[in-house]
């Protein structure tokens, strides 16, 4: 069987990674069936969700990775998966954003590229306590010099996370004593009942800080965050104006999010106001 030229890599292995959460399992002739590829496509594909971390290969197929609700991915494993949906999130989120804004944008690898979107946006002023997020600003003046209007980046002090992110007492006292009119939160799952949650403990306090001085909070978040909980709740829905995130969430999940926030945006769709939903 010819390989599916229509579908790229990246696209396939979303659907692989999506169905073996769903069915808590595949088999690769079943895969090979579904998305019309050869069997040593699919299996390339599971060897590289497998690097990723993202399933564990078993006799003739995958099944989910189960992780505690302790465990923390590093950014680099958290990069590989869902870029599309990133890329699609940033893009959306960054049309938020005004020129002369003070914003905070905290850790993950969805802020992250949220970062490169708002490299052109005059005169902002942003506060972080991801070290890859500031590193976004820094090599872009350094590569393009130091323009009028680029942006005054304030990194937090603190302990560093496997995600990059800066936490702990230093980072807290630091954004305690600031005020922003937009913050764009990432996170590690969101839920009706647990909220937004994280698997470090010093990050889900820093992140409270985060939501308790920013007039507005908006999650960045694909659709795959949808009910994961972490060990560590910082924030309820009802504190959270806005999600962004991509048209992989399921229409029974839009319903719930929207019955508890003021706006959904679905990149690439239009913001729908909880009054409409």
């Amino acid at each position: 069987m010819s390989d599916n030229q229509n579908l790229l890599a990246e696209q396939r292995r979303a659907l692989i990674l999506d169905e073996v959460r769903r069915r808590g399992g595949v088999r690769v002739n079943e895969l090979t069936r579904k998305l019309g590829v050869s069997d040593m496509t699919v299996r390339r594909d599971l060897d590289a969700l497998a690097r990723q971390g993202a399933v564990a290969k078993v006799h003739g197929g995958a099944v989910p990775v189960a992780e505690a609700s302790t465990h923390e991915p590093g950014f680099e494993a958290k990069s590989g998966l869902e870029p599309t949906a990133k890329e699609d999130i940033a893009r959306a989120a960054a049309e938020l954003v005004v020129p002369g804004a003070a914003i905070a944008l905290s850790g993950g690898t969805t802020t992250y590229a949220l970062a490169h979107r708002l490299l052109d946006v005059p005169d902002l002023t942003v506060v972080t306590n991801s070290v890859r997020v500031a590193d976004v600003f820094h090599s872009a003046q350094r590569t393009a010099g130091q323009r009028p209007g680029a942006a005054t980046v304030v990194l937090t002090g603190g302990v560093r996370t496997p995600s990059d992110s800066l936490v702990g007492p230093v980072a807290d006292q630091a954004i305690a004593a600031l005020h922003f009119d937009l913050l764009f939160l990432g996170v590690h799952g969101i839920s009706v009942e647990a909220g937004l949650s994280t698997p470090n403990l010093a990050e889900a306090e820093t992140n409270r800080r985060l939501v308790q001085s920013a007039r507005r909070v908006v999650v960045v978040a694909d659709h795959t965050k949808w009910g994961t909980v972490g060990l560590s709740s910082f924030a309820s829905l009802e504190q959270v104006d806005s999600l962004v995130t991509d048209a992989g969430l399921p229409g029974a999940a839009r319903a719930e999010v929207s019955e508890h926030l003021r706006e959904l945006v679905i990149a690439g769709g239009p913001a729908t106001p909880a009054d409409d939903a």
